[in-house]
């Protein structure tokens, strides 16, 4: 019998009355698994209003408090990382050590987020003027959004929950509606770790949802993941209702390998890069740039003896899969037909990947890996993000046209080079107008205590995710200018109070 899912409201999970329902597939199986209950308006209304009234109490607890809850959290993370993990592959179709560490990157994020009390603190200048002391106060905005796609069921969410949270905001979270089971989990682990009811409020949707959630007068500031397309529709919309957003899209990561490059130690970065998760990563590498013929045709040779020993698989088969399926039909369809338009317009398919069928598994929404070479800018493979197990090969004469490559590209999410050269790796890091590089480093998402973010179309607002930004982007400043004509007060206190 197939699940049927609701709603997390007041730490509870309920069902959904819209009667409208999201299918979540198997994607190794191609089978429907479960349906997910799309929320009315009037649902997703009634979870703010009750996320409303519990967020006074929950702003009020100190900053020590509401760190200790996210210390639990972390440890009940780490003690139900196995079955976290299962969920994230069963839904989305990872290998498991790959879940294990979609969920290990949200878990470093709800660490930082434990140093809550110095990342709340304010600041004070004593004696600004004759007598006058300023100080300022960061305090939360009231009840906030995170809209989450399919791709990292646990660590975005993570990302976007943790540190609204422990600011002291209330959250509506809306997880992908093809994966909302690590999101249930993880509201549940919280309420454990002692976050008080209403707080966190999970609420299943579609556009219908989202576009209830960017009207809703009650809730002040968006976190999104996404494509960019819906990035800059969510934040464009949510700016004219004065609400802060975060709106995180596409990309089109290149690496560059320069001559002097180890082609050994590249390879298997691309291979990394380019194929975990099917490619469905917004930091996966998707366009290796070899400058020069000779380190073209040796790359090429090097990528192709790894990409055949690939192995393609369901998570069920073993912790040795490579990669699994992508995660619907209509993701795989779109992905043949990318690679389809990538022949017709005269890119060379050195590996051909599209008609890869797994037995036991042949419903599954797999596909092989593929690997192009000869790709030019104006195709249509390098244009659009593939979101898919396929690396494309652009040539570069020099360095200076390799660079060239990456700062003319509308994205500017990620982007590496490899090379032995000092200097080539600090004039490409500086020059470059993407917003996360990589020296001899594939994917170079910064830990936790930095910050997430791209630059040009692959972000859409002032503040990036997580680390310090996130706690500017989750709470207002507040300044006060402060006199006072009273004398010193009499009498003291001598016994030592410990803080609530």
């Amino acid at each position: 019998m197939t699940r049927e899912y609701g709603h997390y409201i007041n730490g509870a999970l309920i069902a959904g009355t819209s009667g409208r329902f999201s299918d979540i597939y198997n994607p190794a199986t191609g089978e429907i698994q479960a349906k997910v209950a799309l929320a009315t308006i009037d649902e997703l209304n009634a979870a703010v209003d009750a996320a409303a009234k519990a967020q006074p109490a929950w702003a009020a607890t100190n900053p020590q408090r509401r760190a200790r809850v996210m210390m639990k959290f972390g440890a009940l993370i780490n003690e139900h990382m196995d079955e976290l993990a299962e969920l994230v592959s069963m839904e989305h179709g990872k290998t498991l050590p790959d879940a294990r560490g979609d969920v290990q990157r949200g878990l470093e994020v709800v660490e930082v987020c434990m140093g809550a009390p110095h990342l709340l603190k304010g600041e004070f200048t004593d004696n600004g003027g004759p007598g006058i002391d300023l100080y300022s106060m960061r305090q939360p905005l009231g009840v906030v959004a995170g809209i989450a796609p399919f791709n990292f069921p646990a660590m975005i969410p993570l990302w976007e929950m943790a540190p609204a949270l422990v600011c002291g905001n209330a959250m509506i979270l809306k997880p992908s509606e093809r994966v909302p089971s690590t999101s249930f989990r993880l509201a549940e682990l919280l309420k454990e770790a002692g976050l008080p009811d209403g707080v966190l409020q999970v609420v299943n949707g579609d556009k219908e949802t989202v576009d209830a959630i960017l009207d809703n007068d009650t809730i002040q500031a968006i976190g999104f993941v996404g494509s960019t397309p819906i990035a800059q529709y969510i934040y464009g919309r949510a700016a004219s209702n004065g609400k802060r957003a975060q709106c995180f899209g596409g990309a089109k990561n290149h690496m560059i390998i320069m001559p002097d490059a180890d082609l050994d130690k590249a390879a298997d970065a691309l291979i990394g890069a380019g194929f975990g998760a099917a490619g469905e990563r917004c930091m996966a590498v998707s366009v290796a740039v070899p400058v020069g013929q000779k380190t073209a045709d040796a790359l090429t040779e090097k990528l192709v003896a790894r990409i055949e020993k690939l192995k393609v698989g369901s998570y069920t088969q073993g912790e040795d899969i490579d990669y699994g399926p992508v995660i619907t039909s209509a993701a795989k369809s779109r992905i043949l037909g990318l690679i389809d338009s990538g022949v017709e317009q005269g890119a060379t398919l050195v590996v051909d990947g599209r008609d890869f069928s797994l037995e036991g598994f042949e419903n599954g929404f797999f596909v092989g890996p593929c690997l192009f070479d000869d790709v030019t800018a104006d195709m249509t493979i390098y244009k659009e993000e593939i979101f898919g197990p396929v690396l494309c090969q652009v040539r570069a004469e020099s360095y200076e046209d390799a660079l060239k490559l990456v700062m003319d590209n509308a994205y500017g999410n990620g982007t590496a080079i490899y090379t032995a050269d000092g200097d080539t790796a600090r004039d490409f890091a500086h020059r470059v107008n993407v917003g996360m590089v990589g020296i001899n480093f594939p994917i170079p998402v910064p830990l936790s205590y930095f910050t997430f973010g791209g630059w040009k179309k692959s972000s859409f607002g002032d503040l990036n995710q997580y680390g310090p930004d996130a706690f500017r982007f989750y709470t207002k400043t507040k300044t006060v200018t402060a006199r006072w004509f009273s004398g010193i007060k009499e009498g003291g206190e001598f016994n030592f109070k410990a803080m609530d």
